[in-house]
């Protein structure tokens, strides 16, 4: 039975994926979860999973972490600006410990996007290709958690202001996503595959008419420019660089950057993904 490894397997993706791999019935002794904080995966230790501690921010640690995997996991990590250099350690020590292939986590539209997260993963997909390791890309579109996180603002402004016009997201689920990912995983075969991932798009006001449905308080989009859209946000007490990067965002989504009509989310799912509503009733529980 292959060996498969998920770096970041104390956060919420990683965690997710290798929950779904036991689920998907690989025995837990197949499966490494790399973390930081190996105590905060104390419950997956209990399950039998072999948890090893594998920092991005400490290369000396990851070949151990990565002795004796076939098929790695690489979820980007969470700090931008840092990304490349930490990816790049990750993929030099799978190379060093003879990993077959890694499966990394990297953003939709890739290359050809001006979503300003997406140059690091581009780089990091350059980083593989040159690595000479077989690789799969799953180019994961925006979580819906992006929103659903935020239910409870939305309810209190009874708007959701933003700068997106009538873009569209192709928002999935954390677990859609995991679910992809735990397919890719599996399918021995997926060698430089590139998959699109995103799930039912909707605009920012079929968000807020989604919000209204569930939580019956009625809740508006406010479409503001660019510019508008930085200056509130600074108003709401983020600087100027931040309230910036959030504005180029929407910007990306007006241009329809943050869309697909790519079929890969539900061909890799068996299924088809959560729809907004759903994943709003969830938030709201």
């Amino acid at each position: 039975m292959p060996t498969y490894a998920v770096t970041g397997a104390s956060g919420h993706l990683g965690r997710e994926v290798v929950v779904q791999l036991l689920g998907r019935g690989v025995p837990a002794a197949d499966v490494v979860a790399v973390v930081r904080s190996p105590e905060k995966a104390a419950d997956l230790a209990e399950r039998g999973v072999q948890v090893r501690h594998g920092d991005y921010d400490a290369p000396d640690t990851l070949p151990a972490a990565l002795a004796g995997v076939d098929t790695l996991l690489l979820v980007s990590g969470s700090e931008p600006g840092g990304r490349v250099r930490q990816h790049t350690a990750v993929i030099d020590a799978a190379k060093e410990a003879g990993v077959g292939r890694i499966v990394y986590t990297s953003i939709l539209r890739a290359g050809a996007t001006s979503n300003p997260l997406a140059p690091e993963h581009e780089a990091t997909e350059e980083v593989l290709r040159g690595s000479g390791l077989p690789f799969t890309f799953l180019r994961n579109g925006w979580y819906t958690e992006n929103y659903t996180s935020q239910l409870d603002q939305y309810l209190a402004r009874g708007e959701i202001v933003g700068a997106a016009g009538d873009g569209r997201v192709a928002g999935a689920t954390r677990a859609d996503y995991a679910g992809a990912a735990v397919a890719a995983l599996l399918r021995d075969s997926d060698v430089d595959a590139v998959y699109e991932l995103g799930g039912p798009s909707f605009d920012f006001a079929e968000l807020a008419a989604a919000v209204t449905e569930v939580t019956g308080t009625p809740v508006a989009y406010r479409d503001l420019s660019v510019q508008d859209y930085v200056a509130a946000l600074q108003a709401a007490g983020l600087d100027e660089g931040t309230a910036g990067f959030v504005a180029s965002i929407d910007e990306a989504i007006a241009k329809g950057e943050l869309d697909t009509g790519s079929t890969d989310l539900t061909d890799l799912l068996g299924r088809p993904a959560t729809p907004l509503v759903d994943a709003l009733r969830a938030a709201r529980g």
